[in-house]
């Protein structure tokens, strides 16, 4: 399977946080969804691997190009949404068209009416009187009318009502539709990573803690809820980390078929993402 993005070693280091040789790859036609806690590093990694901060060392390869050789090439074909919009609060979805226009050779412009149409966006109110929602959208809607071959993005549905967020998602499935385009996509909303991702990276202190197919984490991911009499006859090469609360234990299993059978547990819970992730910073090994 051919790879859109590839990141090799990435690393940062900051006075009080460092992102440390972050490895991945994302292949054409998928959904990356990346999660961690605030400060976790996913957006310092985004940050990294654009060129918007200057990485310590580290490779990034997009569409087999070197990033730092070919960047404005590269960069043609990337969407991208992040928390700063680079836009002033000032202009207007309309005038925002014509500067893109000057930007992208690809730009279209009826795909980008099209989207403001759909986002129920003015073409002629500033951004400074729009909603946290309404920039969100708009951003979105910029980043993909000049038809990207990637989208990369940071907490793209933040801000959104339900009913507008499973639009935007809809949009992301349809991107990737033909195989041929892909997104990384950082949300603290791990249900909506559960719609639509095919892989999960997760990172934690600036460090990759997996990258794993969605399905695979879902159904042989498991959570055994148990007393401490149980929780003492568990061997710890069986499971990953355990969260102990008032009145009984959590633990994360990763294989929970072999779990069962070996130590003959009837009920197994199917956890979340959020669940996951939650144990996996919180809990103990």
């Amino acid at each position: 399977m051919e790879n859109i993005l590839e990141v090799k070693d990435l690393s940062k280091k900051y006075r009080d946080f460092e992102l440390k040789s972050v490895n991945f790859s994302i292949p054409k036609g998928m959904i990356i969804g990346l999660i961690g806690e605030n400060g976790a590093g996913k957006t310092t990694t985004i940050k990294a691997l654009l060129n918007i901060i200057n990485k310590d060392k580290g490779q990034v390869k997009v569409f087999g190009l070197d990033l730092q050789k070919n960047e404005k090439k590269i960069k043609q074909d990337i969407g991208v949404v992040l928390d700063d919009s680079f836009f002033s609060e000032y202009l207007t979805p309309g005038s925002i068209g014509k500067i893109m226009k000057n930007f992208y050779p690809t730009w279209d412009e009826k795909l980008y009416l099209k989207y403001l149409e759909k986002f129920n966006l003015p073409l002629d109110k500033i951004f400074k009187e729009f909603s946290s929602g309404m920039k969100m959208k708009l951003k979105i809607a910029t980043a993909i009318s000049h038809k990207p071959k990637l989208l990369i993005l940071d907490e793209p549905t933040t801000g959104l009502d339900p009913v507008a967020r499973n639009d935007i998602l809809d949009i992301f499935q349809e991107f990737i539709e033909d195989g041929e385009h892909s997104i990384l996509l950082s949300s603290h909303i791990t249900s909506d990573l559960e719609h639509i991702a095919d892989y999960i990276m997760f990172i934690n202190h600036g460090e990759m803690v997996f990258t794993k197919s969605k399905d695979e984490l879902i159904e042989n991911f498991g959570i055994v809820k148990c007393d401490e009499k149980d929780f003492k006859r568990f061997h710890t090469n069986d499971y990953v980390k355990y969260k102990k609360n008032k009145y009984e234990y959590d633990i994360l299993i990763e294989n929970k078929y072999d779990f069962k059978k070996k130590y003959n547990i009837s009920i197994i819970d199917k956890p979340t993402i959020e669940d996951i992730m939650l144990i996996y910073i919180k809990g103990e090994k």
